[in-house]
This record gives C-alpha cells, sequence and structure tokens, in this order.
C-alpha cells in the first residue's frame, strides 16, 4: 500500500487525485493540504472531493502535518507554492511528485538540489501518452533530417495563463535533441514581428485559447512533398492525475535523485 499527500488537494487536480487514490486498493490518502486561509481548510478531503463518503482526512494548510505517514506527496499547485513544499518534503524524507506547470529556472535549480536528498520526479505533463510523444518526436525528428519543418500546434482552455504550454516545450526540446541542437537556438514563438520567410531548422510554437480544450498536442512535420502529424488529445484530466499515481508507486521505490516520466516508462 503506497501512502500519499496531496499538495493542492482543493483543486481541479488535487480533487481529482483524491478520488482516484479512493478507487484504488493500492493506494491510501495521507494527508491534502491547501493553502492558508482557504475555506475548506478543516473540511473532510473526500467531501471536498465530492465523494459520497467522508475519508477521516482533514484538510490542512500546514504540510508536515499532511506527511505525517507518507510515502510519497503529489504537488499540482502554483510556481509560488512548490519551493515551500519542495523543502518540507526534504526536511522529512518524503518522495515527491511535482506536476506543477510554469517552473521557471530557478524552480528547476532547486529541484536538482532536492534530488540530492530525496526522489523527486518532474513533469511537466503527466499523461503518459504525452510522454510517449515526446520520445517519438524525437525519433521522427532524428529520422527525417533538415529536410522537413517542424511546427508544434497546442491548444488549451480560456484560463490557461502560460503560453506556449509547458507540454508544448516540452515536446520542441525533444524534437531539438533529434536533431542535436537547443531548442533556445532554433525556436520561433511569435511570427507578428518576423517579416521575413520561415527560418530553416527552426521550430515553431502556436497556442490556442478556446472553451473548455483540456489539452490538444500537435509535432507537425513538413516537407515539400509530405506531411507527417503526430497528435496527442486528453479527453479528460484524470489522465494527468492517472500518470502522477504511476509516478508516485514507481518512485517510492527508488534512491534519492531526479527523475522523469521518461523513467517511469522506460523511454
Amino acid at each position: 500500500m503506497t501512502r500519499i499527500a496531496v499538495f493542492g488537494a482543493t483543486g481541479r487536480m488535487g480533487q481529482t487525485l483524491v478520488r482516484l487514490i479512493t478507487d484504488s486498493d493500492d493506494l491510501e490518502l495521507a494527508g491534502a493540504t491547501t493553502e492558508p486561509g482557504h475555506a475548506a481548510v478543516g473540511s473532510d478531503a473526500g467531501t471536498a472531493a465530492d465523494l459520497v463518503q467522508p475519508l477521516g482526512i482533514s484538510i490542512t494548510d500546514d504540510a508536515p502535518t499532511a506527511l505525517t505517514g507518507a510515502d510519497v506527496a503529489i504537488d499540482f499547485t502554483m510556481p509560488a507554492a512548490v519551493p515551500d513544499n519542495v523543502a518540507v518534503c526534504v526536511e522529512h524524507g518524503v518522495a515527491l511528485v511535482i506536476g506543477t506547470t510554469g517552473l521557471s529556472a530557478a524552480h528547476d535549480a532547486l529541484l536538482a538540489d532536492a534530488a540530492a536528498s530525496i526522489p523527486l520526479l518532474y513533469g511537466r505533463n503527466m499523461s503518459v501518452g504525452i510522454n510517449l510523444l515526446s520520445a517519438l518526436a524525437r525519433e521522427a525528428s532524428r529520422a527525417l533530417g533538415a529536410d522537413f519543418d517542424i511546427e508544434i500546434v497546442e491548444a488549451h482552455h480560456r484560463d490557461k495563463v502560460d503560453a506556449p504550454s509547458g507540454t508544448a516545450l516540452q515536446l520542441g526540446e525533444f524534437a531539438a535533441q533529434g536533431r542535436n541542437v537547443d531548442l533556445d537556438s532554433v525556436a520561433v514563438y511569435d511570427r507578428h514581428d518576423v517579416k521575413s520567410a520561415r527560418v530553416p531548422g527552426s521550430i515553431g510554437f502556436s497556442s490556442i485559447r478556446a472553451g473548455h480544450i483540456v489539452g490538444d498536442h500537435t509535432v507537425l512535420f513538413g516537407a515539400d512533398e509530405e506531411m507527417i502529424e503526430l497528435r496527442h488529445r486528453a479527453l479528460d484530466r484524470a489522465v494527468f492525475a492517472r500518470g502522477a499515481l504511476r509516478a508516485a508507486t514507481w518512485l517510492v521505490q527508488r534512491p534519492p535523485g531526479f527523475y522523469s516520466m521518461n523513467d517511469v516508462l522506460g523511454l
């Protein structure tokens, strides 16, 4: 039995995690947190996740309390909350899966430091399918070569703040790896002010924000005589939670280190 603490249990992803953990025979909810001052503090985590029966686990704004007895924690919160969540997991020796998006280079350095003390897994997208797509994008980029232009198109709900999405950036990084180049040196994020033809070897990004789109990502390889598209469509946010739970059960068996979904999937 893997005991899991959920950071951000009142958010959409947090509530989904609580429901999936409750439905599993191999997982147990150890604790649940939300931000200080939230109206849900003190309420039952099951009730907050719209379960019929309460779970007997109160939502707290005290992370050490939530980590009591936990084997691993899962963080789907906000970038500002990540440093404190990482620090408390290091202090208590609890493995950590982070699915929070929009992290900065400073966050990356923080995670790398923490991974010297605990098993830590970070993924911009926890979907098994997206991580397989990333590997396929790298192999396609390597096999097709410079004759094919690469464009990445992503679509999300109207409330998503960052663009391109973290997943689109991940796909771009893998495609760049296939050509042995650094994404920053070839990425084109905005063509509004570009008054020239497409630069050979560049990787372009396009973002769509509309309605309640969960997440659509396409990697397009285009040449003069043929087009290849690799596409993933998320139909339900539960796909990200399921991937995070798969990562969590895998991570608790590992030594301290910095891991990714590629490690979980053996890619």
